[in-house]
């Protein structure tokens, strides 16, 4: 028998009250008959040999828990995931059954040498000890490993249903920013000076800020992913609306393979940092801020822009970013990276290969 799961993500299920049940367990049946084997009936029959032998058995057995949950920690840490249950009760099992003959015959060796409570060794009775050995550790890994993989798969639908929830709520942010009165008023403002100033110009801008809005107005209807060239395209258009307002305080420069451009990641994620950027940095025509789009081995898309940050502190709850992390996670793709060093702030993202149905439904 083991000590208990450390890693059951069950609240309020701890290592002690694991530890009680299958003490308890022991206690109840496997000691007790393994005493009554080795002693004999004097084990029932005198109380003082009842309590010495159980309570020597019971030391012994507490000693082999705790060895074992040891090593049992150390194989669940090793493979957590319920794809890995065949693995991780196989090192369980095999592991139980290495351990527990040790203290077995330890136990049977220190009964012989000191002729404890008149042992005399018999090799039938040790056979059934170590046949009742076996079963007790098919039980207990089967009972754990059932516990276990019933938790562990709770645990990964409440995680499932926590990244659904934080990817409704970042629809509904992206929802929110497709109606942002003060991108609508600077571009409205923007817009009013090219009419009386560059009416070529202004109609220009029109049609790339009605690009904007309109792939703003399909993002929730589209599904969690868009091509990339989707992607670049609309910032392509957005970046415009920026170029207008700030003049040569901004610059763009995006170095993507074509290759790359049937890849997939989840819609207006480049929009999301971009505007961060923006919102973080000073803009100013004697301190440009420059935005770089860059493909990358692997699958990877690098976005990154020099920092410039402001003076004034910006509000900032990190929606945005913590809005990509989440649509990466539920997608069970690999987590973008994100650092901030030698005067860049630079998110890799890793790109999404279509797979041939979804391509031939493009």
């Amino acid at each position: 028998m083991k000590l208990s799961l450390k890693h059951i993500p069950l609240p309020g299920f701890r290592i002690r009250q694991q530890t009680k049940l299958h003490f308890l367990l022991l206690f109840s049946w496997f000691i007790p008959l393994l005493t009554f084997w080795m002693v004999g009936p004097d084990y029932l029959n005198k109380p003082f040999v009842f309590i010495a032998a159980t309570s020597l058995n019971l030391s012994i057995a507490a000693t082999c828990l705790i060895t074992l949950d040891y090593f049992t920690q150390q194989i669940i840490q090793r493979y957590p995931d319920l794809n890995q249950t065949k693995k991780r009760a196989g090192w369980l099992l095999f592991t139980f059954m290495i351990i527990t003959p040790i203290f077995i015959l330890g136990g049977i060796f220190l009964y012989d040498y000191f002729h404890l409570f008149g042992y005399h060794h018999n090799p039938r009775i040790t056979i059934q000890i170590f046949i009742l050995n076996i079963g007790a550790n098919l039980l207990s890994v089967g009972i754990d490993e059932t516990v276990y993989s019933i938790h562990k798969w709770r645990e990964n639908a409440l995680e499932k249903e926590k990244l659904q929830q934080e990817n409704l709520q970042s629809r509904f942010d992206s929802l929110k920013s497709q109606v942002n009165p003060h991108f609508l008023f600077n571009s409205l403002n923007s817009l009013s000076s090219l009419i009386a100033d560059e009416p070529a110009q202004a109609e220009i801008f029109v049609d790339e800020m009605a690009k904007v809005y309109r792939y703003l107005l399909q993002t929730n209807s589209q599904g969690d992913l868009t091509t990339l060239a989707h992607e670049l395209k609309f910032i392509e258009s957005y970046f415009h609306l920026l170029k207008t307002r700030y003049r040569n305080g901004i610059h763009l420069e995006v170095n993507i393979p074509a290759a790359f451009y049937s890849y997939q990641i989840p819609p207006l994620t480049l929009q999301i940092l971009v505007e961060n950027a923006v919102k973080h940095n000073v803009i100013v025509a004697s301190r440009p801020l420059h935005l770089e789009i860059t493909g990358l081995d692997g699958h990877f898309l690098q976005v990154r822009n020099n920092l410039q940050r402001k003076n004034t502190r910006v509000a900032s709850n990190q929606i945005g970013l913590s809005n990509i992390m989440a649509k990466y996670q539920l997608l069970t793709q690999s987590k973008p990276v994100i650092t901030d060093h030698d005067g860049f702030f630079t998110v890799v993202l890793p790109l999404i290969v279509a797979t041939k149905h979804e391509r031939i439904n493009r």
